[in-house]
């Protein structure tokens, strides 16, 4: 069933430019430039690969001190290029877990500054990086949000694609009990094994013609990010939800004709919200993207 919401006022970017100086609505610039975004300036520098991750080092200062601005720890960075899949971390905590490598992870040493490394990965196949972005999962163009159920078992059915300019649908549909315990379809036939919390992994394939999306998101002034609901904040019930995450950004490669993405996110929470009562919303939003300087 289709929910129409309409989201209130959110924080403005404040990045400037033609529609050259983006890519599907985002502010764009070469790695090592700085960008406005969401009340603060930017600077992504030194994109580079070890092991399996890559990595960036990340200088943000608001840009007007004790000034509007996204909370630090909201600000959420992805790899930009034709991946088989998205690879996208906060820039706080993103390297938690992240051992084997000599860095400093990025912090935030006061509510005005962002400064460190942010890691990105695991990643093997890394040949089809180009860049990185950035985006706020709580920044929310108003009047942009269309929601849809995403109940356990079916998950999400195709939607209209005259309501985003994007096809999205589900792949694939897991639900688990808060100990990794996982439901099959039968269990809806039996109240106690709706009880406590839960989670739900959503497999989801969102397609489209890039001409379209591109001409709707400069229209917009950004792209879409696709969200899920509910969920909880910081590590959460599971390490697949940690990996995972509740959100991504619809930023395809420009050389691309087509859109196609495909992506796991997780719902969690009380188990019959987190299966019974999911959700999956694309929204509009500010977005920054940082190229490589070969591109």
């Amino acid at each position: 069933m289709l929910l129409a919401l309409v989201t209130g006022a959110a924080l403005v970017a404040c990045s400037s430019g033609s529609d050259t100086d983006r890519t599907y609505g985002a502010a764009t610039a070469t790695v090592g430039e700085s960008l406005a975004l969401l009340g603060w300036n930017v600077s992504v520098a030194n994109l580079r690969f070890d092991g399996d991750y890559v990595l960036i080092d990340v200088d943000a200062s608001a840009a007007q001190p004790g000034g509007q601005h996204a909370k630090p720890e909201s600000l959420r960075f992805g790899l930009y290029g034709a991946l088989a899949h998205p690879i996208e971390a906060y820039a706080l905590g993103g390297c938690t877990g992240v051992t084997s490598l000599d860095l400093k992870p990025a912090e935030a040493p006061s509510p005005d500054k962002l400064t460190g490394t942010v890691c990105l990965g695991p990643l093997r196949d890394q040949t089809q990086v180009r860049g990185v972005y950035a985006y706020s999962p709580q920044d929310r163009m108003p009047g942009t949000t269309v929601a849809y159920a995403a109940a356990y078992p079916v998950g999400l059915t195709p939607t209209n694609e005259n309501d985003t300019g994007l096809v999205m649908k589900s792949t694939s549909v897991d639900a688990f009990r808060a100990d990794g315990a996982q439901l099959d379809p039968t269990a809806l036939g039996d109240p106690a094994a709706f009880t406590g919390n839960g989670y739900m992994l959503l497999g989801l394939e969102i397609t489209g013609l890039a001409a379209r999306y591109r001409d709707e998101s400069l229209a917009r002034g950004g792209p879409l990010m696709v969200l899920v609901a509910p969920t909880l904040p910081g590590k959460g019930l599971s390490h697949a939800c940690n990996v995972y995450g509740a959100s991504l950004l619809v930023l395809p490669d420009a050389s691309l004709e087509a859109v196609s993405v495909r992506a796991s996110l997780c719902t969690q929470g009380e188990i019959n919200q987190a299966l019974l009562f999911a959700s999956v919303s694309a929204i509009g939003t500010h977005a920054a993207l940082w190229t490589s300087p070969r591109e």
